[in-house]
């Protein structure tokens, strides 16, 4: 697990020191060991830098870059079966100077080439330089648990593991793009592969670029779709045998993330993901699980108890911290350092803090993140098909014409209730275009596409994300599993892994996402939707496997969600960070947004109006990026 940084220059302007700067951006991510190379190529100087978190392979052999014959590596990252693969490798002919797992990428690429990623089980962004064909490869893995950013203008490529890096470039320039702000109000986070910046990019889980250093063009390859699996026919099995198959997923899946050299622990909240990734994992250990988990004194929010009982069940090492708002206050200014581009979800603050907690245990922290998507956990599945499928489509169509011509503000009494007009809008949407695929996307949004115009001085284009385009599903394909697949694409990788990855690098602790394993969502795409909502039970299979480890009455409550109580901080110990970023003084430091409208959103939430914090959350939380990365640019 590291950092990686670097470039290809077409210029050959860059230094070394350069590279040295980008990649000791990253020293949170990798505090044991550096590496730092300057490459001189026919037609461009590379710089291949990376920062070591030493998980496997402990010793200097790991070291990156590392070389084998024509090719060169940097990785991030951990591939769970290197071991199976290094025993391939030496019965072809290979010999192993190291127990890394980077190794076996390098001689992997040496024999197979690109269909190396195909025998990957793990998280991995890697490039990979080819001197004898004068060509770059650079891949990120199936789900996009491991992040690749990458910057190409003026002939210069730059990429990195996190934004921070690029700024240590004086190639890099830092232009917002309003596109991609108008998407960040929207839905509290940028969608890949766009980014806050200008020719700045995510590549996109199961890509992979090639850059010809001979003619400079660069190609897109994507190597894996999980919209393939989605459009498989559907299984014809028994229940009994799903989860028979699920459950031999889930411990194959949840034992390879326990290989480590260093200690290993998990985060558990006591819901069913997190449970079964603990329940596991503890059966047939004799040795106790570590366990961490963030509780509130705000009891709405609090899912501190039920965890304990779990893990007083499980027989794990339990720790947990009951976090204030001071606690929040000490990582709110950290929040733009930890996420360097605009990032709002609504629990980075106790993802921050448990990371934090655990890192003073262990190296390694297990989290349950993904289960939701593949399993079906989110009420908004739910909603998006009663919306649609339960409405007649004739009907639909009448009410969606019908409200474009009213006023929401207008109808008494409703123009009261909480988020109201934001509500209206979406519905009128979600029946104007009628579709289940259609209905998850504006139910996705905290502020929608016409609000974020009023909020906006400039006038932007609408990109396309994965919410229209995700993939291609067939007209076989249900509802549920259309959905599915598309959550699995934009909230999955662009929210929940942007925010474990970054808390958990911040602290110098490796998180790992045994949920993501590729081969449970290539058997559960397939299952039947029975088997995932039954009866309105979201998650149904994975609850009946949990079930087996766990008595029902430990684990029947409602679903919370793992966020943190920031409606009651900010009325309160917060309270003045919203006067002071949103002030007009600071809205024309930034100079992007129209000043009128964001000021009475802040004043309306603060004099207790029906207003959703979240939409006062998005905008403050730029603010904070904005004056940390962007206000002193030249």
């Amino acid at each position: 697990m590291c950092g990686i940084a670097g470039f290809f220059d077409f210029n050959k302007n860059t230094s070394a020191s350069v590279l040295q700067k980008m990649t000791d951006a990253l020293i949170h991510r990798g505090p044991n060991d550096a590496g730092y190379e300057i490459i001189d190529n026919p037609y461009a100087s590379i710089g291949l830098g990376q920062r070591r978190l030493s998980i496997i392979d402990l010793s200097a052999n790991g070291r990156q870059p590392m070389h084998f014959e024509n090719l060169s590596l940097i990785f991030n990252g951990e591939i769970y079966n290197y071991n199976s693969i290094r025993e391939e490798l030496i019965k072809a002919g290979y010999s192993f100077h190291s127990t890394s797992d980077t190794e076996v990428i390098l001689k992997g690429y040496h024999k197979w080439g690109d269909a190396v990623v195909n025998k990957f089980i793990g998280m991995f962004a890697y490039i990979i330089y080819d001197s004898a064909k004068n060509e770059v490869t650079i891949c990120r893995d199936r789900a996009g648990v491991k992040p690749l950013y990458y910057y190409w203008n003026n002939n210069i490529l730059l990429f990195a593991s996190e934004l921070k890096s690029l700024h240590q470039h004086p190639s890099f320039q830092k232009e917002v793009d309003v596109n991609s702000l108008s998407l960040f109000l929207q839905y509290s986070y940028i969608p890949a592969p766009h980014t806050i910046f200008k020719n700045t990019f995510k590549l996109k889980p199961a890509h992979y670029l090639k850059l010809s250093l001979a003619t400079k063009n660069i190609t897109e390859t994507r190597y894996w779709d999980v919209c393939n699996y989605y459009n498989k026919p559907t299984l014809d099995i028994s229940e009994q045998e799903a989860i028979d198959e699920v459950e031999k997923l889930l411990i194959s899946s949840y034992e390879y993330r326990m290989v480590a050299d260093v200690p290993v622990g998990l985060f558990l909240s006591g819901g069913y993901d997190s449970t079964s990734v603990a329940a596991i994992l503890q059966k047939n250990r004799t040795e106790k699980l570590k366990t961490f988990t963030i509780g509130y004194k705000e009891a709405a929010f609090n899912e501190a108890p039920e965890a304990k009982k779990i893990a007083a069940y499980l027989g794990t090492d339990h720790h947990e911290w009951y976090i204030t708002a001071a606690d929040a206050a000490d990582v709110f200014h950290k929040l733009p350092e930890i996420y360097d581009e605009p990032f709002a979800d609504n629990s980075v603050v106790p993802t921050a803090l448990v990371s934090k907690l655990a890192s003073q245990h262990v190296k390694v922290s297990l989290s349950a993140d993904g289960g939701d998507e593949v399993f079906a956990g989110y009420n908004k599945f739910n909603q998006s098909i009663r919306y649609t499928e339960s409405v007649p489509y004739f009907m639909q169509s009448l009410f969606g014409n019908v409200m474009s011509y009213i006023n929401p503000e207008h109808i008494p009494y409703f123009n009261r209730q909480y988020n109201f007009a934001t509500r209206y809008k979406k519905m009128q949407n979600i029946w104007k275009e009628k579709t289940p695929a259609a209905a998850m996307k504006y139910i996705s949004q905290y502020i929608t596409e016409e609000e974020a115009d009023v909020f906006l001085k400039h006038k932007y284009e609408g990109y396309k994300t994965n919410f229209e385009s995700g993939c291609k599903l067939s007209g076989d394909v249900n509802s549920l599993n259309k959905l599915l697949a598309i959550d699995y694409q934009t909230f999955l990788v662009d929210n929940n892994l942007v925010k474990v990855d970054r808390a958990t690098m911040s602290v110098g602790l490796e998180g790992r996402e045994p949920m993501l394993d590729h081969r449970i969502i290539e058997f559960v795409a397939q299952l039947p939707a029975h088997l995932k909502i039954r009866n309105h039970t979201n998650k149904y299979i994975l609850k009946q496997i949990v079930h087996k480890y766990v008595p029902k009455e430990l684990m029947d409550r409602p679903k919370m969600p793992f966020i943190a109580p920031l409606t009651v901080w900010f009325k309160d110990e917060l309270k003045e960070k919203i006067n002071y970023y949103l002030s007009e003084e600071k809205l024309n430091e930034t100079g992007l947004f129209n000043n009128g409208p964001v000021m009475k959103l802040s004043k309306d939430y603060l004099q207790g109006k029906r207003v959703t914090y979240q939409k006062v959350w998005n905008i403050l939380v730029f603010q904070l990026w904005y004056e940390k990365w962007c206000k002193n640019a030249a």
